[in-house]
């Protein structure tokens, strides 16, 4: 976000998409921790257009990995980040990347990974295993971590994560949001639904919204959330 400007410029550049007539929602995607400013947040924070989702690939919380990975940041920074999001945007939503297995991690190391997951209660997570690209500076260290300990520990995470995005996801019944409808579906009942997506949804990566009700492809519309399945919303459309 440095480049060629000499500082971040990511939030201006939000505020200036925002005046476009016709752009109603804004996201970006794929925020370093330490790339988040206080401008970006408050930018965020302040500007309705500007999706209150931030995507923050952080990898892993022990410092001793984190500095393996050559990433610059640290476990106290990054809580305190989360913390920070989610006490001045209360709506936020927090997706993250983990990985485990990489070159030298231990159990200790991977637990207190586990005791993040935990505590983070991401709204969003997807966690994959270290695996050696030829070239790089990892796959020369020693003590790499055995595949069926990576595979473990990957399930591990998901399991936890399930049930954290199960309980996140009830907490939106019973809300109303708007939502995008981008496509319909008769089901095996013979009922139609059309599925769109909140802020909280990005496109082939996150769930969907199913609702009932009347609307058009390629609009927003407004709905109550009346349940959950698995990692979607169901709800009715509002008129």
């Amino acid at each position: 976000m440095v480049s060629i400007y000499g500082k971040p410029k990511l939030a201006e550049l939000l505020h200036k998409i925002s005046k476009i007539d016709g752009v109603e929602w804004i996201r970006f995607l794929y925020s370093y921790p330490e790339t988040i400013t206080d401008d970006l947040i408050e930018e965020v924070k302040s500007n309705k257009k500007i999706c209150k989702y931030f995507d923050i690939p952080m990898q892993h919380i022990s410092d001793r990995i984190l500095k393996k990975m050559n990433r610059k940041t640290t476990k106290e920074s990054t809580k305190k980040l989360i913390t920070r999001l989610r006490n001045e945007i209360p709506e936020v939503i927090i997706r993250s990347t983990l990985m485990v297995g990489f070159p030298d991690e231990t159990e200790k190391d991977f637990e207190e990974l586990y005791e993040f997951v935990k505590w983070a209660k991401f709204d969003k997570l997807g966690c994959f295993t270290y695996s050696k690209e030829e070239g790089t500076v990892a796959e020369k260290l020693p003590n790499q971590v055995h595949p069926s300990t990576k595979k473990a520990r990957y399930n591990k995470i998901m399991k936890l994560q399930k049930l954290i995005s199960e309980k996140n996801l009830k907490n939106h019944i019973e809300k109303e949001y708007k939502v995008l409808i981008e496509d319909a579906f008769v089901d095996e009942d013979n009922e139609l639904y059309y599925v769109g997506r909140t802020y909280m949804d990005v496109p082939e990566i996150d769930g969907y919204v199913y609702l009932k009700g009347e609307a058009e492809i390629n609009t927003f519309v407004n709905c109550k959330i009346t349940d959950v399945s698995e990692y979607d919303l169901i709800g009715e459309i509002k008129e």
